[in-house]
């Protein structure tokens, strides 16, 4: 194996999180050297379930797969793989139950994931609203928020695997006393800064929102009515607690568990901290992303996407998912029990964006939607077709008797296979665009990745285009990296600038018609962003929001671009904050292609 030809900001990001260092924090091991050791830990897997013939054959072919970056698993992975700590998945839902003694206990277990370098997510809907008469102590409960925050507050000095701060998803379901509190508990913009939040909402809440009717608020313990309240007015609360902090989103609990596969064993109530992954109490999961953009032929003219390729790199992905449960630590007995009994995995796909220029598609046309379509077709069915054979091999999941998979008479290792994650590093180390969304901007900068650090990128994919086109690279690079964006550079041919829209240039419904594509062939769920200029208003988020349930998304969030002090991505060096009529770009549910 030669050297990796790597970018700048990949070196950066492999030197910052993953690469090994010793007791004086020098590095130990080259990104040739991490490679070779995930493949061959993951690969060990394998021996256990086979031989060592199998063994030596699959841990060449991942490293095939991983030093091509063809397909890379989540950074948990990547950090850990051959490494003492050796936990290897990258989501967790744990339970928050209505005691002190409950709540500590996620607390810890909450502590044992993120220094693994896990991200948590917790319903927080059992314990007992604020004010709420405590028997034992004839005290007063303190409400779920107040909770949340001891939590936050533990997470601020756990950074995950050592290397990165942890992250959290908090959820209350809409019906909970305290929603209101749970709602705007981020204005203000100095609380619960390690928490991403969602207000789990019912199918029953939404149609309320509809009909402008009252729905009911209910005691999590007792199960009694405590007050109705006006729907409306509470979808108007999040979407303007949304407008103005980011949070909270949306998590559509219905059709979550809808597609739940092991309903005999509870209904779900949390996901991971970016919401693809909705999971059962103590369940983990994951993740790989394979990269769309390697599997499209290069070349002067529009490339083409090689079908086979990707349905060959999905079942090399799929099968390394599985081996990673088996050989993974896990850093609570609950944990690995939950996770063994269902084996969830979450395969997805990254550089969607990047995909879309090499085949000359306009990330906001129609084209690109039945593209979407079509790849996650293929990645779904060529990911259940593997897991079917491993099922042939090697047993179904433990927890197949009774679910949803024995009732459709469909044995398979896992209980599910596919899910889009927004693959924010590991996109970085591929060189290629973020999961599916649209390029941020042209040129911008990325900020709280790696501690204080402000990260500085340009698309190297643009400028190759310029070269293609024989345009002034220089002077219009020059301009891209000022503006953000390539709508305003002058003298461009308009067939270049229609390839590399940017977020803040594709109208909402495209963005949720793009998610809605993938989610149709996804078990889990889909992380995407729906980004808004600053100059939305809090109108346009409650349209996005009921567009989201419309269209049967699992959840959705919205980011108006300025939100958020400290927003990850900021546009180029010296421009204003895009800003454009949303009515002009979309007629009647219908983009503008």
């Amino acid at each position: 194996m030669g050297e990796l030809k790597l970018s700048e900001n990949a070196k950066e990001v492999l030197n910052a999180r993953y690469l090994r260092r010793n007791d004086k924090q020098e590095i130990m091991e080259s990104p040739e050297e991490l490679f070779a050791a995930v493949a061959r830990a993951v690969a060990h897997a394998e021996l256990l379930l086979g031989n060592a013939r199998q063994a030596a054959f699959w841990e060449e072919r991942y490293l095939q797969l991983l030093t091509s970056f063809e397909f890379l698993p989540n950074s948990p992975t990547l950090m850990n793989a051959g490494k003492p700590l050796g936990q290897l998945s990258g989501c967790f839902v744990l339970p928050v139950e209505d005691s002190i003694e409950a709540i500590f206990q996620a607390i810890g277990d909450m502590a044992l994931v993120q220094r693994s370098g896990g991200g948590t997510g917790m319903s927080f809907s059992r314990l007992r609203p604020k004010d709420d008469f405590i028997a034992t102590t004839s005290g007063m409960a303190s409400g779920p928020v107040s909770f949340m925050e001891i939590f936050d507050c533990a997470t601020e000095h756990v950074k995950q695997g050592g290397r990165r701060r942890g992250a959290n998803m908090g959820v209350l379901r809409v019906d909970h006393p305290d929603v209101m509190e749970f709602i705007e508990a981020k204005k203000g913009d100095h609380r619960l800064r390690n928490f991403n939040l969602s207000v789990g909402v019912t199918d029953r809440f939404m149609k309320a929102v509809q009909r402008s009717r009252s729905y009911e608020l209910i005691h999590p313990r007792t199960g009694q009515v405590t007050a109705r309240v006006d729907a409306a007015k509470v979808f108007g609360r999040i979407a303007a607690a949304a407008w103005e902090t980011g949070d909270p989103g949306l998590l559509f609990l219905d059709a979550i568990n809808r597609t739940n596969p092991t309903p005999n064993m509870g209904r779900i109530e949390a996901t991971n901290p970016c919401g693809e992954i909705p999971l059962l109490p103590f369940e983990s999961c994951n993740l790989g992303s394979i990269n769309l953009a390697r599997m499209v032929t290069r070349g002067r003219e529009e490339g083409r996407i090689d079908w086979e390729k990707l349905r060959s790199t999905t079942r090399d992905a799929m099968r390394f998912l599985d081996d990673v449960i088996e050989v993974g630590k896990y850093p609570v007995p609950a944990i690995e029990k939950a996770t063994r009994a269902t084996r969830k995995t979450g395969l997805g796909v990254m550089g969607f964006a990047e995909t879309l220029v090499r085949l000359g598609i306009a990330y906001d046309s129609k084209e690109a939607i039945e593209t979407a379509d079509e790849i996650m077709r293929t990645v779904s069915e060529e990911a259940l077709s593997v897991s079917r054979e491993l099922a042939r091999e090697r047993g179904v999941f433990p927890s197949w008797r009774g679910s949803v998979c024995e009732k459709s008479q469909q044995p398979v290792r896992n209980a599910t296979r596919t899910a889009v994650a927004p693959t924010g590093t590991i996109s970085i180390i591929a060189d290629t665009s973020a999961a599916i969304e649209p390029f941020f901007a042209l040129a911008y900068r990325r900020s709280h990745v790696l501690e204080d650090k402000t990260m500085t990128e340009t698309n190297p994919l643009l400028l190759e285009f310029l070269e293609r086109y024989d345009l002034q690279a220089e002077r219009i690079m020059a301009e891209v990296t000022e503006k953000g964006r390539l709508s305003e550079v002058k003298d461009i041919p308009e067939g270049l600038k229609r390839l590399f829209p940017t977020a803040l240039e594709i109208s909402p419904e495209h963005h949720l018609q793009i998610q809605a594509a993938f989610q149709k062939h996804v078990d889990n769920s889909v992380s995407k962003t729906v980004n808004l200029p600053q100059n939305a208003d809090v109108e346009e988020v409650k349209q996005v929001y009921w567009r989201a349930w419309e269209l049967g998304l699992k959840g959705v969030t919205v980011f108006r671009y300025g939100s958020k002090s400290r927003q990850v991505l900021s546009l180029g060096a010296g421009e204003k904050p895009y800003e454009y009529d949303h009515a002009s770009k979309c007629d009647q549910g219908e983009c503008e292609v």
